[in-house]
């Protein structure tokens, strides 16, 4: 399925494009483009400032323009905090991410815009968007450097991915089910029953279910259920021995 490709427009610093790396990587995004970054590429600063994702750095594409950077991208996105007076939707990371979704559903390419650290993207550069992306900031102090801005957005996209490994199961056996685990219960309260623990009847009721928490809260498996059913018989055998 394509990804969103993060596109960084004319970047400054090679530090910052080796963070941006860093981000995308965290959340399993590896499509870097760089649109004229001004020390050229590659950036030996960028290495350091990566931390590992050196994968993204090795195969980022490299552009001279923004228009080649989107050329085959079908919905784009423009990272600005700035009202441009442009007639285009204004989205959250999270609203963006829903939409690059849909479109990566449809085999689709998408792609974020991010501008230079200094100044921005231009409305040259805005224009090619479809959707500004805007991210709900302190209106006081909506200061997000360039790598901060990426692992908003490239949060966004991974929690909606949900690519967080499925949690295995905790029993090979597998867990036990409410029958087995009343059966369970049953079968422990009738040898006790049998035994006089249940001494006093308008405490019965309390006693049981106070069991039978503790047997609910243990989380049994398949086998451990039957071995604990085991053992109660075993008890109650050598009792009558």
């Amino acid at each position: 399925m394509p990804q969103p490709a993060i596109i960084l427009v004319r970047p400054q610093l090679g530090e910052n494009i080796g963070k941006a790396a860093r981000a995308m990587l965290n959340f399993g995004l590896t499509d870097l483009r760089l649109v004229a970054p001004r020390d050229g590429w590659p950036n030996p600063s960028a290495g350091p400032s990566a931390s590992g994702a050196d994968d993204v750095l090795d195969q980022a594409k490299v552009f001279d323009t923004v228009e080649a950077a989107v050329a085959d991208c079908t919905l784009v996105f423009a990272s600005t905090v700035r009202e441009r007076g442009m007639p285009k939707s204004v989205v959250t990371p999270s609203e963006a991410a829903v939409q690059m979704h849909a479109a990566s559903d449809r085999l689709e390419q998408t792609a974020i815009l991010f501008g230079p650290e200094r100044s921005g993207l231009d409305n040259d550069d805005i224009v090619l968007a479809d959707k500004i992306l805007t991210v709900p900031v302190n209106r006081d102090f909506g200061s997000l450097n360039l790598a901060q801005a990426v692992v908003l957005c490239a949060w966004e996209y991974n929690r909606l991915a949900d690519a967080t490994a499925p949690e295995q199961p905790a029993f090979p056996d597998g867990q036990a089910s409410k029958e087995m685990l009343i059966g369970l219960m049953e079968h422990l309260e009738g040898e006790l029953d049998k035994k006089g623990y249940f001494r006093s009847e308008d405490r019965r009721d309390p006693q049981r279910r106070t069991l039978r928490n503790l047997l609910q809260h243990a989380n049994f498996s398949h086998q451990e259920v039957m071995t604990m059913r085991g053992i109660i018989k075993s008890l109650a055998r050598a009792d009558k021995d």
